[in-house]
């Protein structure tokens, strides 16, 4: 008997591994493997998803126009630009979606975010890495893997897993030297962490051009990774599109009420981004003074580079290694090998008690 088959393609497709959640044999772990915030929702946020579980039984509003008003006026940004998504994966899903077709193509920097390629192949694009240089994002690299069947160009800026981030002025000579038929997707998800003068979510580009997209999510400053929200600032053609193919309810009841809550939180938001910025110069600084290379990060993560020998005698300081021993206490962080750092780790900043946890787990695998 023979089964429908799917479209072609889609079978070699390698499916997106999110970071461990647990660990055999032990009730609580230590997770900093998916750069969650360290303090989870606000007080006022869970208030609101509190409150709305009443009504839940009601379908959302399908524009989500509270939340995209609440938006609009906190980044003066024009409300019949924005959308909101299920994630801001739901919209870089989407953008896939409506602007590639089989054959075409989609830019990503070597090591950004996992699903820019996986996003491309469900359509049958085929996405193209620009090599980095140094794990920062090359601009001259990215412009040369434009070519006439290119579509979309992603760049996430703090880029994950590497923490680097491209200058404001590095955007502005990005975007000039991309065609005005070509998307520059700006995803901005670690935007809030980022405290740098020279630094840009892409607002002002986004603002300014037809060809430019800038996303956002709820999910890392706000703490709300498993309520599944975020929202972009597009040209009005791209946002008319969006949401003539986009689910009627793809944001949920409860999913807005965190969200207008979390985005009015500004007590909340700064509390973490100083809580961030205490402890991932201390966690870079310890780490360093062990003898490990950690580049400078921008997000709210680090990454941790291990020796990387392929003589298996002079290799018991490897990355794979110590995610062992990490794990054996009780702490999960993320392997990076799938990203094409097989000798990183990536370790989410926690609160104080965790990150002097992983410190001196790290300290006592080293020695």
């Amino acid at each position: 008997m023979f089964s429908p088959s799917p479209l072609p393609g889609l079978k070699n497709i390698s499916p997106y591994v999110g970071g461990d959640s647990d660990i055999s044999g032990f009730d609580k772990v230590i997770k900093l493997a998916s750069n969650e915030g360290a303090f989870g929702p606000s007080q006022k946020t869970i208030k609101a998803i509190n409150n709305s579980i009443k009504d839940s039984h009601r379908y959302p509003d399908g524009d989500s126009q509270e939340l995209r008003e609440a938006i609009s006026q906190k980044y003066s940004l024009e409300l019949e630009r924005l959308v909101c998504g299920c994630g801001s994966d739901e919209l870089i899903n989407l953008l896939c979606r409506t602007y590639a077709a089989p054959g075409d193509e989609i830019v990503h920097t070597a090591h950004g975010f996992a699903m820019y390629p996986i996003y491309a192949k469900t359509v049958g694009a085929i996405p193209i890495s620009a090599p980095e240089n140094n794990i920062t994002a090359c601009v001259p690299n990215i412009v040369n893997a434009i070519t006439e069947r290119t579509k979309l160009v992603f760049i996430a800026n703090p880029n994950n897993p590497t923490g680097t981030y491209l200058q404001a002025s590095q955007l502005i000579s990005l975007h000039q030297q991309i065609p005005s038929n070509v998307l520059l997707i700006i995803d901005s998800a670690y935007a809030e962490y980022v405290q740098e003068k020279d630094y840009s979510p892409g607002i002002e580009l986004a603002k300014q051009n037809n060809n430019v997209i800038m996303l956002r999510t709820f999910s890392k400053i706000y703490g709300m990774g498993g309520i599944r929200l975020g929202w972009g600032y597009f040209p009005k053609e791209v946002a008319d599109i969006l949401n003539r193919v986009r689910s009627p309810f793809n944001v949920s009841f409860v999913a807005q009420a965190a969200g207008l809550a979390a985005i009015q939180d500004d007590e909340f938001v700064k509390s973490s981004q100083n809580h961030n910025h205490r402890f991932l110069k201390w966690t870079q600084d310890k780490l360093r003074s062990l003898g490990l290379v950690v580049p400078d990060s921008f997000g709210n993560f680090v990454l941790v580079r291990f020796p990387n020998s392929k003589n298996e005698k002079d290799n018991d300081k490897s990355a794979e290694k110590a995610d062992a021993h990490l794990k054996s206490c009780g702490i999960i962080v993320r392997r990076l090998a799938g990203y094409g750092l097989p000798d990183a780790l990536r370790v989410t900043i926690g609160t104080e008690e965790e990150m002097k946890s992983v410190i001196n787990s790290i300290t006592e695998f080293l020695n």
